[in-house]
């Protein structure tokens, strides 16, 4: 059983299945257009609607130095990541790369907290899209304090929230139409978005004052009371209950805290990586997406968290639209306008890419057969993954609609920083097991690079809260049912199904050892 939990999908054979016409994507995508994709999800709910959350509860003026750690562990991982999508230019990103390197049991793990993330972005940055979208249109009609364009039921944080279902469903669509069209519109808005993170920065300067700074670390001491269950158990760090200390904010520990929680704000480029196989020139063109964009939001993160935390008292920042509501406390209503139009297209893109993203992870673990492989289809014409497509959009239309307000963030962190830590020691394993492989990208001093990414990654996830984990673990056990009930007696690498015929052909000689024997 240990072995077969273990069983591999050899590097040529996750390549070959790219070439299967049923199953065959177009290759459309450069360089820029990978580096505005990654850019496009990075730059979004994070910036737009977590630092204020951030500073406010856990980090004060601080959050900069989150932004900074939270940088860190994505950039080491970002390395493992581009060496992988280089060397295996497949869908599927960490569940590809994982299932090459540790075995089938841990694709499976990652490819499903992988499908975690992405559902549960689209469908909360579809709600904050929502959020914006209501104060943008009560800002162009002037509307007193406390009233609403929208009515109650049908608004941001109402029965059911109309607005992020629509946008979930206009965005699906979009998406089933084609990769390419997909990304005309996300330059658009990424422009757009750009200009308005700059606008914050360049304008903001004029309203910091250095005393908003300091203390630059608050004191540690008691969650503030305005915090959602404050003070609770629940909400409280993992690693703060694991040894046992009280619930509290600010200091080194609200520092790593808001770590855990911005570093929201830079998923985004490991989805880069599961557009593999729409790209021109994989081995080039992934490595320098990955990078640039990952780099290019770091340095827009530390600025606008620094205006914002100089402009308004981290203790009277607001915990949402942030940015807008910063401009509001000085009176510069027009420009908060501004802001939230920006806000409102800045959120479009990465509900679209998180949407993309989900449905090329699943895509890859439907061709492999631990999802059923009927799935995996792509449109005659317009080469997507349209069955997929349309299970994605209805999903997560309704996970938005009907799910209370910031009840999931948190997961969509977890999810990815399990993922992380399993690519950053899949790049160190895999180095072991193929040193035979091209790898156009190679991590400098992989053993180190490799090791630091998981730990960092992983001490990340200790910074998360107690509810988040306990979610995650119910998570994982709903994941291992399907998969010892379907996927391990159906995957293709182990029954051999529809295998490509030069797969099956390098068996035949030798060429490879088939799937069941390898350890």
């Amino acid at each position: 059983m240990a072995l077969n939990l273990l069983r591999t999908k050899s590097i040529e054979q996750s390549l070959a299945d790219t070439d299967e016409p049923e199953y065959q994507l177009k290759k459309s995508l450069t360089a820029l257009d990978l580096t505005v994709f990654g850019i496009g999800v990075i730059i979004g709910a994070g910036i737009f609607t977590l630092t204020g959350r951030a500073a406010h509860n856990l980090a004060g003026p601080a959050v900069v130095l989150s932004f900074v750690v939270a940088a860190i562990g994505c950039g080491l991982a970002a390395l493992c990541y581009a060496e992988f999508a280089s060397t295996v230019p497949v869908s599927g990103s960490a569940y590809t790369f994982s299932y090459a390197a540790l075995g089938e049991i841990f694709a499976w793990i990652i490819g499903w907290d992988l499908v975690l993330e992405c559902f549960m972005a689209s469908s909360v940055v579809a709600q904050g899209w929502s959020a914006y979208f209501t104060t943008f249109l009560d800002q162009l009609t002037g509307q007193p304090d406390g009233a609403h364009v929208l009515p109650e039921a049908i608004g941001y944080g109402g029965t059911i929230d109309l607005m992020a279902v629509l946008l979930v469903v206009v965005l699906g669509t979009l998406m089933i139409i084609g990769i390419k069209e997909s990304m005309r519109v996300n330059l658009v808005l990424v422009s757009l978005k750009l200009f308005i993170v700059l606008f914050v920065i360049v304008a903001g300067i004029q309203f910091v004052k250095s005393s908003n700074w300091s203390p630059f670390i608050p004191p540690n001491g008691p969650q503030p009371l305005d915090m959602p269950q404050a003070n609770s158990v629940m909400t409280q760090p993992l690693m703060q209950w694991l040894i046992g200390l009280e619930p509290s904010s600010y200091g080194l520990v609200g520092v790593f805290s808001g770590a855990a929680l911005v570093f929201f704000a830079y998923i985004g480029f490991d989805i880069v990586a599961t557009t593999a196989e729409e790209a021109k020139n994989p081995k080039r063109d992934l490595p320098i997406g990955i990078i640039a964009s990952l780099i290019i939001c770091t340095i827009l993160y530390c600025a606008v968290s620094l205006v914002v935390t100089g402009m308004v008292s981290y203790e009277d920042i607001t915990q949402s639209a942030a940015l807008a509501n910063a401009f509001a406390f000085h009176g510069k209503t027009w420009m908060a306008v501004i802001i939230s139009a920006g806000a409102v297209a800045g959120l479009t893109t990465v509900v679209l890419t998180m949407l993309i993203g989900s449905t090329r992870i699943i895509f890859a673990m439907s061709r492999d057969n631990l999802l059923p492989v009927g799935l995996a289809k792509v449109h005659p014409k317009f080469r997507t993954p349209y069955i997929i497509g349309i299970i994605v959009t209805v999903i997560c239309a309704l996970v938005a609609g009907l799910t209370p307000v910031g009840v999931l963030e948190e997961m969509v962190n977890i999810g990815t920083l399990s993922a992380f830590v399993l690519v950053s020691i899949s790049v160190i394993v895999l180095r072991h097991k193929r040193p035979d492989l091209q790898r156009p990208f190679r991590v400098p001093a992989v053993h180190v690079i490799g090791t630091l990414a998981a730990v960092v990654c992983f001490y990340l996830m200790l910074n998360l809260a107690v509810e988040t984990w306990l979610r995650f673990l119910v998570w994982l056990v709903i994941g291992f049912i399907i998969y010892f009930a379907y996927s391990h007696s159906h995957s293709r690498v182990l029954t051999h199904k529809a295998l490509h015929p030069d797969i099956v052909a390098q068996m035949d000689a030798g060429h490879l050892t088939p799937p069941e024997n390898r350890g």
